[in-house]
Formats: structure tokens, C-alpha cells, sequence
């Protein structure tokens, strides 16, 4: 319950306050790393909801096609072979700290035709069940926070290797209605967002092998208005806008086995958190107008827009080229499959120790029979007593041609 609480209330603080300095920040030599990990509201739109994905390190914007695609890159969905398909995921977050947080997705595409696709998908974040106290410790309630995204998207192809994607999404953050913090009455927080998402896939001929496939991905994603948990205009906090760029390769070997090889690079556009310029004596210094002043090109994020945010994400960081650098995360995957019955998945994800700092590696395995499958992925990480050590995703989905015999035979477009 404690530590419940404490996560609780480390998520809010991050609401009504910004890190304007941060430790260990060098103004002779601003290139030396410093922690300054980037924060951002609703944070849960981050987190790789399905098993095939966790088990190649979170990844999925340049995979192969499936019923998941939604939250990574929407325009993979038009390259699905099936004309219809849905998912559940369940995933248990952070077991290191506590039980009953968990994270739900349940994703539906359809395909009208073989140049169009539309797709849903509902994601849902739980904290469990939380004892809520006042200021002076004595109790006020329970309350269950909770978290949950809900989008559709369309996508077409334009020519037989590259389709567009569009999605829309509403957002509903629910943390502490109803409390007061800092003197401000907490209401559940609401935003609407969208992707974009471009996605190509080609086949090639190589010497020695059945066929082989190259595919291309790129996203952008949560592009929306600032989020508030109060009736006023303060802490107003940006959508996670994430980039997302992958590539990933397919080898046929023969009828039964097959060899995919994904990379994909991530960075967040929002803007870095400033450091404050300080005097001698260690004090703020601010400028005639009483604002305060910060090293490089940092502003208060309450004066930057959402659209400059992501522009400014580019260059803004106190650390210049070397701390943008920095702020890249990625991960590499291998994935191996057995006449496309049986599967099994690795991969690595990598983030800066300066910048968030998580390292983990997953396996998973998948199992696929007819228009059934299953699949599962487990989480190592690279220091010991993280809290996202032994993290579990599971997921179940189906995928059909048709509920109507007699459309298959009539179209034959679909395998």
C-alpha cells in the first residue's frame, strides 16, 4: 500500500511541478551527461501492450503485419492478409513494486477491401485499489486511478508497397478527482490526440532463398493538446508524442522456416526539461521581466505550444547535439518461425542512463493454429530489483479471412 501510495503520488507531483535544475549539470562543459530524464503525462500510452512486440524488445512499427499494429503503426493493418481479426493483451506492470497494477488492450481491424483497412483498439491502465489521506495522514478514501485510451484509424494503401495510416484518439486520465494537492482540486484529466503512420513492405529475390521481404516503418504519435487535472490553467502537461522509426528483414529459407531481423529508433518530441541559470552563490537568476533565465535555448514549458514543442524537441536540450543524441532509445529483435505455427522472439531495448535509463531484454514465444493464437513474453533487466524486472505480457487473437464461406470463395483475395 505504501509503495502504491508513494507511486501515486510521484506521478502527480510530476503535474504541478518542472525540474528547472538538474543535478549534476556542467554550464563550462554543458556536452558532460547529467540525469535529466524526460517526463510527460499519461505515460501508460507508451507502454508495448501486446506479447509479440514485448518479446522483440517493444518494438513494432516496422514488423511484420498483425491484429496489434494499432499501437505502434497503423498502416501496417491494410497489409494484413485476413480480412478480419481482434486481440486481448493483459499485461501485470511493474510487479517489482506492487500486484495489482495492470495495463489492458483489446484490439478489431477489418478490411473492406484490399486497398483500405479500418481498426480499433481500447487501452485500459489500473492502479489497483489506493488508501487516500489528507495532508495531516488521516484517511479520506479509497480510490482506484485509472487510465484508458480509446482509437480509431483508417489506412489505404497508395501503391501495392506503401500505405498511410490516420488515427484518432480519446484520452481519459483519472488519478485523484475529487483531492486537493497543493492547494489545487484534482479532476480527471481529458485530451485528444492522433497518429500518423507510413509503412512499406517489398518482396525481393535473393540467391539461395524462398523469398525474402523488406519493410519500412514511420509513426508519429499522441499528437494532441496539453492535459490538465485542475480547472485552472496551470500544469497543463504534454501528450507522450513519440517518433518512431524502424526497418526490419524477412528470410524465407524454405517452406517451414522463416528468420525476420527488426531494428527501430524512438524519440520523444516534447520538450527537454530546462536548467535554470544560476549565480555564484548558487541562487536563480531571472531577467527584468522576473522570468527565469536557463541555459541553451530552454523555456518554461507552460509558454510552448504543442507544436513548437515537437520542433523545439530537436534542438532544446541544455547539452546540445551530444544530449539530444541522448535522448534516442531503441531496441533490436530477432524473431524465428516454424512453417508459421510456432514462434520464438528476442530482443534488447536500450534507453540512456541520463535519460530514463532502461535496459531490459525479452523472449517470448507464440503459438499460432489456424485462426487462433496465443503468445507470451517475459522481461529481464540489467540491474537487479527494478521494478519492471520479471514483467509477463500475454495475448490471444484471432485472425479471419471471412465469417462467410461462401465471400472467400467468391473474392479469392484472401489467404
Amino acid at each position: 500500500m505504501i509503495k502504491k501510495s508513494l507511486l501515486l503520488l510521484l506521478t502527480i507531483s510530476f503535474l504541478f511541478s518542472y525540474t528547472y535544475a538538474q543535478s549534476g549539470f556542467d554550464e563550462n562543459n554543458p556536452s558532460t551527461p547529467y540525469q535529466n530524464a524526460i517526463t510527460t503525462a499519461v505515460p501508460f500510452l507508451l507502454i508495448s501492450p501486446d506479447a509479440r512486440s514485448g518479446g522483440l524488445g517493444d518494438q513494432g512499427v516496422a514488423t511484420t503485419p498483425d491484429v496489434n499494429s494499432q499501437a505502434y503503426n497503423a498502416a501496417k493493418y491494410v497489409f494484413c492478409q485476413n480480412m478480419f481479426g481482434f486481440s486481448v493483451s493483459y499485461v501485470p506492470w511493474l510487479k517489482g513494486l506492487v500486484s495489482d497494477i495492470n495495463l489492458a488492450n483489446l484490439n478489431m481491424y477489418y478490411k473492406p477491401t484490399e486497398m483500405d483497412a479500418i481498426a480499433f483498439s481500447l487501452k485500459y491502465f489500473s492502479m489497483g485499489d489506493i488508501e487516500m489521506t489528507d495532508v495531516y495522514g488521516s484517511p479520506i478514501g479509497n480510490r482506484k486511478p485509472n487510465e484508458y485510451a480509446i482509437d480509431f484509424s483508417y489506412s489505404r494503401k497508395f501503391i501495392e508497397q506503401l500505405s498511410m495510416s490516420v488515427t484518432g484518439r480519446f484520452i481519459y486520465s483519472n488519478l485523484a478527482s475529487n483531492i486537493e494537492v497543493g492547494g489545487n482540486d484534482m479532476k480527471a484529466g481529458m485530451a485528444g490526440a492522433a497518429d500518423i503512420g507510413l509503412f512499406y513492405q517489398d518482396n525481393f529475390k535473393v540467391s539461395g532463398l524462398k523469398n525474402s521481404t523488406l519493410r519500412f516503418g514511420l509513426s508519429i504519435s499522441n499528437i494532441g493538446n496539453k492535459i490538465s487535472y485542475t480547472d485552472g490553467n496551470n500544469a497543463r502537461d504534454f501528450l507522450p508524442t513519440n517518433l518512431r522509426l524502424g526497418l526490419s528483414y524477412s528470410l524465407d529459407f524454405d517452406e517451414y522456416n522463416k528468420l525476420t531481423l527488426a531494428g527501430e529508433v524512438q524519440k520523444l518530441l516534447v520538450p527537454t526539461p530546462p536548467v535554470a541559470q544560476k549565480d555564484s552563490m548558487g541562487a536563480t537568476i531571472y531577467n527584468e521581466a522576473g522570468d527565469i533565465l536557463y541555459y541553451g535555448n530552454g523555456l518554461n514549458t507552460d509558454d510552448i505550444s504543442v507544436f513548437r514543442g515537437i520542433i523545439r524537441s530537436f534542438y532544446d536540450a541544455p547539452g546540445g547535439a551530444v544530449e539530444e543524441l541522448r535522448e534516442l532509445y531503441g531496441s533490436f529483435g530477432v524473431e524465428y518461425s516454424y512453417r508459421d505455427i510456432f514462434f520464438a522472439r528476442t530482443g534488447v531495448f536500450l534507453e540512456n542512463g541520463y535519460k530514463g535509463n532502461r535496459k531490459h531484454i525479452q523472449v517470448g514465444v507464440g503459438v499460432k493454429y489456424n485462426v487462433f493464437a496465443i503468445d507470451v513474453s517475459y522481461l529481464f533487466t540489467f540491474t537487479q530489483h527494478h521494478p519492471l524486472e520479471n514483467s509477463l505480457r500475454f495475448t490471444l487473437s484471432f485472425d479471419f479471412a471471412s465469417f462467410n464461406k461462401e465471400t472467400i470463395k467468391n473474392q479469392g483475395r484472401y489467404n
